[in-house]
């Protein structure tokens, strides 16, 4: 079995490719901001891990053209239930990846729809950014909705507010591991890669340019301000991927909210702990 790459986004990046980018920096400015701005949009593609293997295989699969972006994704139906949670993961993720509030979810009386996100598992191309994220969760409603709440990982936890903000309705919304200021993102994606601040400026320039869209518009405590559902936010304090204080700031701004902070689960376990499923539970049945 081959070694599994590291995200990016870890504190575990490639020796070989800091070394390259720190050349490439000083070569030329232009071309370290298109190198960057190509890594940040290219997500890894990582195998699905034996505790997805019965989600997968019993999930109806099917690609979804989505128009906006037109792009397709594979899209999970899980269970047969009539009431519906949508379930989004978060960046170098899955639609599988949520497998234990699924089986959860399963249990309570719902089924599942997940997705894998352009350039993420079994969906086609190589690159994306949030946008597109949001854009198939708005898609999916228009074809699965409506659905009862909506439960999401990390980047798939911003795209669910920005798509509620845009038009999704659901009863109850549940964020674990969430990002806030794209700004901060960026910038903390350019240090790990051990650039000049400059980098990340230029990087936003070049997207804002190319799409005609202030890209701060998509953080979470932003778009938090128009959101009124009661929301559910959980955030492990030992996260080393995500702070937790983005969690606090967006709780900050939501007019109805929960946050709850664990501690030694990280940015992934979380999403299998028996606690935080619980909490879940409680704060779907209440």
């Amino acid at each position: 079995m081959s070694k599994r790459k590291k995200n990016i986004s870890t504190n575990s990046i490639p020796s070989s490719l800091l070394k390259f980018i720190s050349i490439l920096q000083k070569v030329s400015t232009k071309l370290t901001v298109k190198f960057a701005s190509k890594l940040f949009g290219s997500p890894i593609k990582y195998k699905i891990p034996k505790r997805e293997f019965h989600m997968e295989k019993k999930s109806k699969q099917e690609l979804l053209y989505i128009p906006k972006i037109k792009k397709q994704i594979m899209i999970y139906q899980y269970g047969e239930n009539s009431k519906k949670v949508l379930l989004v993961h978060g960046w170098s993720g899955r639609g599988t990846q949520l497998v234990k509030i699924a089986d959860k979810l399963i249990e309570l009386g719902y089924s599942t729809i997940s997705f894998d996100a352009p350039a993420h598992g079994k969906s086609p191309s190589k690159k994306t950014l949030m946008p597109e994220f949001i854009e198939s969760i708005l898609e999916l409603d228009r074809k699965f909705g409506p659905f009862e709440y909506a439960i999401g990982h990390s980047l798939g936890s911003m795209s669910i507010l920005n798509a509620i903000k845009d038009g999704l309705k659901v009863q109850k919304a549940i964020i674990i591991g969430s990002g806030d200021s794209v700004n901060d993102i960026l910038k903390d994606f350019v240090s790990k890669l051990g650039l000049k601040p400059i980098i990340a400026e230029k990087m936003r320039d070049s997207f804002e340019k190319k799409h005609a869209i202030d890209m701060e518009s998509f953080s979470s405590n932003i778009v938090a301000r128009k959101i009124n559902i009661p929301t559910l936010i959980i955030h492990d304090k030992n996260d080393t991927d995500v702070p937790y204080t983005a969690s606090k700031n967006i709780h900050l701004h939501l007019k109805n909210s929960k946050l709850i902070l664990t501690e030694d689960l990280g940015h992934r376990k979380i999403l299998g702990d028996e606690k935080v499923i619980q909490e879940i539970e409680s704060f779907l049945s209440n």
